[in-house]
């Protein structure tokens, strides 16, 4: 009886060196190729970010360097932040020029939809991207401009030039409920999602114009 106890004790530690070799061995090669491979997923993570940003902002309008000119946002209800998000700061000259903010609207027909929307400086959308949602194929997808089967005047192009001074508060809703912005037969619940984080964002980003100029790069903010 010894000898079995002695021979399953042995085999038992066996077991446990090799598994624990296996996962030294598994651990070392991950953090070797997350070493390697850390610096291209960086740069096409910022690849990504630039490109989506020349979609609602156009390079002409600004000559810093953007992703480098961001400060980082606390909790921000009226953007839909929960944790927080980044506003990238445009200049001209030195001069502000305008904001790219991260919002978030909760309320779409299939969850969150996340959005990046620029402000200029004179209180004007200078564009409006989804940049995650979850919104029925065919139907609400039309939101994303990459969705859109209407390639020549995608439905998001609209709030282009949109202000306050042009489209009042009260007429930010879609035309079925009395407002000023299309929206597509059978999806409505999409398009009233976005205008009315896009209308919070316009709101919010000429509110805190100032403060979010003024403060020094990568400064995280708390503004109510």
């Amino acid at each position: 009886m010894s000898d079995e106890r002695y021979t399953a004790s042995r085999t038992a530690l066996r077991t446990a060196g090799i598994m624990l070799v296996f996962t030294l061995v598994f651990t070392a090669l991950m953090a070797a190729t997350y070493r390697l491979t850390a610096p291209s997923i960086a740069e096409a993570v910022q690849t990504h970010k630039m490109r989506l940003i020349h979609d609602i902002l156009p390079p002409g309008s600004y000559d810093n360097d953007l992703l480098a000119d961001v400060v980082e946002l606390g909790p921000a209800p009226e953007l839909g932040l929960v944790r927080g998000g980044q506003v990238y700061r445009a200049r001209q000259g030195g001069a502000p020029a305008a904001l790219v903010l991260d919002v978030v609207a909760p309320d779409g027909y299939a969850g969150r939809v996340a959005l990046a929307v620029a402000v200029g400086i004179e209180g004007r959308v200078s564009g409006v991207r989804v940049t995650e949602h979850a919104e029925t194929p065919g139907l609400g997808d039309y939101i994303d401009p990459a969705k859109d089967r209407n390639r020549e005047s995608p439905w998001i192009d609209q709030f282009e030039g949109a202000s306050f001074a042009g489209t009042p508060p009260s007429d930010w809703r879609v035309t079925k409920d009395g407002g000023a912005f299309d929206y597509h037969v059978g999806a409505t619940i999409s398009a009233r999602a976005v205008i009315e984080a896009t209308r919070r964002a316009l709101h919010w980003a000429t509110t805190h114009r100032e403060a979010l100029f003024d403060a020094p790069a990568g400064a995280r903010l708390q503004l109510e």
